[in-house]
This record gives structure tokens, C-alpha cells and sequence, in this order.
């Protein structure tokens, strides 16, 4: 028995028998298929308005129900289809100044993007694409060189450095999630570009302190339709990226915008997104709200679990972020303050930590390297004197 479906009503486990267009007109390979993942329904929302199942070869649609409710009710990490076991390459030494040339490369074609978007000029996808790729290569052989460089560069322009470092959690989330190197590349993509549209936005309003207000507040969201549409109109980038930009601000409970998209609505790649620019926003010195320390931004992600976010998906971002993330400045049980350069896979409360001041809080020079170091506290970033620009210079 066939059926015709609106593809807004569509829930996975579905058999797609026929489309609204010839099949040669879209992406997809085969003629017929079970409907398993976001990537797919996505395509779907793209090309179609309108698909026939059969629900002979695959699950019928509740007779008084609404797809987005079913939708809504998938576990992302659920949808993973195939994984990569990724192994360490290099050591965070070795990879460190090839990470740091990546990370420069992509700053600077960033800035040529906002500047091309502030002069209506189209950007420049080929040279986006290739510095994301380097920085990917990067993360795949290390991943803490490029998340310790994330963290360094934190006293530039906001938009660039939120951007950088969104792309850079994203790929080594991606990593720790074994997804196939592609989709490496894509959350890169993604994380770098899916705030372009804030260049669109009065510069005066992201200096705004306190809670905006109703008409402020419209403005500031429409920065994600102006994402959308620059991405739609760049020619070279992937086709699905514009329609995953429009998700960083989705929420697992309905609450977020523009469309106010449930649960597993949002997708592994959306939901990603969306956790990881969360975390990286509060993080990072803003005009709006206190800068929290990497785990006081943690803490408050695991108690938004199936709130605002995908609980098994945040509880697997913590493990792969660790209570004490690359870069956070620590306090040892010895008095001794450290930047922590490295997680311990094994041991999570005892990472590697460069120890850069003494219990005076005097530069300990040159500065040592403690593997498993016993960890009191984290401290604020500007609590101490100390300059990680400098680390592995």
C-alpha cells in the first residue's frame, strides 16, 4: 500500500517509494530507500514537497499523528551510521606549530570572508574549504594542539574568534564521536560559517549589555536567515550546509528559533552545533554576560540535558571536552598555577598541565610539563598573569 505524504509529515523508518521530481534531479543514489537519518530528511525538505511510501516495505505514519512528533522522540547519537577510529598522530609538540599555522591560515581567510560580506562581494569558497581541511588534518593527528590554540585566541575580534573556535570544538567533537572524516570536515565548515550573518547585524547591538529586549531581540535572531541566504548564495560550498546553519539555535525542547524545531528534528550535525557554540559563547569575554570558566560552562550544559540540549549528546561532549578542557588555567594541589595542555584519556581528573607559575605565582621558567597532575581548581582566565599566547612559541 503506497501513500502520499507531506515531507514536513515525515518520521524515520519509512519507505521512500517515489519523489515529486525524477530521482536524477536529486542527490540521491537509489530509487527507494528506508528514511534512517537527518542527512536524509534534510535532502528530502531541499528537493521535495511531496513523497509517495510504501508502507509494505517500510513503518506506516500513526493515522492521527504528526511526523514531527516521532521526529522529535530520535536520540541523535542514534543516528550514526558508521565510525572511524581515529588515532593520535603526533604529539601535542610536534603538531603544535603545524596547528598553529593552520589556525593562522583560517583567521585570515575568515577576515577576508567578513570583510567580502561587508562589500557585497561573494566569498571565496575554495580557499574556505582548504583552510578547514588543514585545520582538520590538524585535529585528526592532535586534537588538544588545536583546541590549546582555540583558547589562546581569545582577545580579537569577537565574531572571528567565536567563529574559530566553534569550528575547532566542532571538528574535535566530531572526532571524539568517531564520525567519518566527511563529516570532519562539514562541522568545520559549519562551525566557521554559520554566524557569517552577524556582519548583517548593527555592530552597536552585540555591545549591548543585559538582556535585549523584544525588537532588539528580533533583529539579533534574523542573523541566522542572513547566514542561510549568503551561504545559498555561495557557489562551491556544500548543498546542505545553508539548511544546517539555520539549526545552531534550534533546542531540544522546542524553545529555540527560527523554527523552533524539536529533539531529534534538529539533527546530530544541528544539535552539535548548537551545543558546542553555546559552550564556546560562554566561555569567551562577551559585553552581554559573565565569562564562566570551562567547567562552570559545563556544569550548566549537564543540567540543560533534555532541555535545551540532547542529554547522551551532552554527556558525550563532556567526556570528550573533559571536566578540565585543553586550555583552562588550574590551580595544583601544590599551589602551583598551569594551563592544561592535554587530556588523559584514561585518567579524565588528570590531564597533562604545563606548570607556567609557582606557588608565589612567580614564571617558572622554563616551564614544566606534569602528566596526571592532581588538579584542586580552575581559575578564571584574568585572575592570573599568564600569557598562553606564548605556550610552544
Amino acid at each position: 500500500m503506497k501513500k502520499e505524504v507531506a515531507v514536513e509529515n515525515l518520521q524515520f523508518g519509512v519507505f521512500i517509494d517515489e519523489l515529486d521530481r525524477p530521482w536524477t534531479d536529486t542527490p540521491f543514489m537509489f530509487q527507494g530507500f528506508v528514511l534512517k537519518d537527518t542527512k536524509q530528511l534534510e535532502t528530502l525538505r531541499k528537493y521535495c514537497k511531496k513523497v509517495i511510501i510504501d508502507v509494505e516495505k517500510g513503518e506506516d505514519l500513526p493515522a492521527t499523528g504528526h511526523a514531527r512528533s516521532g521526529l522529535a522522540g530520535v536520540r541523535v547519537l542514534d543516528t550514526i551510521r558508521a565510525k572511524v577510529a581515529y588515532e593520535e598522530k603526533a604529539g601535542i609538540r610536534a603538531e603544535a606549530p603545524v596547528a598553529r599555522k593552520a589556525h593562522a591560515k583560517t583567521a585570515v581567510v575568515l577576515k577576508g570572508i567578513l570583510g567580502a560580506i561587508q562589500t557585497g562581494k561573494a566569498l571565496d569558497a575554495p580557499r574556505v574549504k582548504e583552510a578547514v581541511t588543514s585545520m582538520t588534518d590538524s585535529v585528526v593527528r592532535n586534537p588538544d594542539a588545536m583546541l590549546l590554540l582555540a583558547k589562546m585566541k581569545e582577545k580579537g575580534e569577537h565574531t572571528l574568534d567565536h567563529a574559530l573556535g566553534v569550528s575547532v570544538y566542532m571538528i574535535t567533537f566530531g572526532r571524539f564521536l568517531q564520525l567519518p572524516r566527511k563529516q570532519l570536515d562539514m562541522l568545520g565548515l559549519l562551525g566557521l560559517l554559520q554566524d557569517v550573518g552577524k556582519v548583517r547585524i548593527p555592530q552597536a547591538l552585540f555591545r549591548k549589555k543585559g538582556v535585549l529586549g523584544a525588537g532588539d531581540r528580533k533583529v539579533f535572531e534574523s542573523h541566522v536567515e542572513h547566514s542561510v541566504a549568503i551561504l545559498k548564495a555561495t557557489v562551491g560550498l556544500p548543498l546542505d550546509l545553508a539548511a544546517l546553519a539555520a539549526l545552531h539555535h534550534e533546542r531540544y525542547d522546542g524553545s529555540g528559533y527560527p523554527k523552533g524545531l524539536k529533539g531529534g528534528e534538529i539533527g546530530l550535525i544541528g544539535g552539535i552545533a548548537g551545543l558546542v557554540d553555546s559552550f564556546d559563547a560562554m566561555t569567551r569575554p562577551r559585553s552581554y554576560g559573565k565569562v564562566l570558566s570551562p567547567s562552570d560552562a559545563l556544569n550548566l550544559l549537564y543540567g540543560s540535558r533534555d532541555k535545551q540540549f540532547d542529554g547522551p549528546l551532552v554527556e558525550q561532549f563532556i567526556h570528550c571536552i573533559g571536566i578540565f578542557p585543553v586550555g583552562a588555567i588550574v590551580e595544583l594541589y601544590s599551589g602551583e598555577v598551569g594551563v592544561v595542555i592535554a587530556q588523559n584519556p584514561v585518567m579524565r581528573l588528570m590531564p597533562r598541565v604545563m606548570v607556567v607559575l609557582d606557588r608565589i605565582r612567580k614564571p617558572v621558567k622554563p616551564p614544566r610539563i606534569v602528566d596526571r597532575a592532581g588538579i584542586k581548581h580552575t581559575l578564571e582566565k584574568d585572575s592570573v598573569p599568564i600569557d598562553t599566547s606564548e605556550l610552544f612559541v
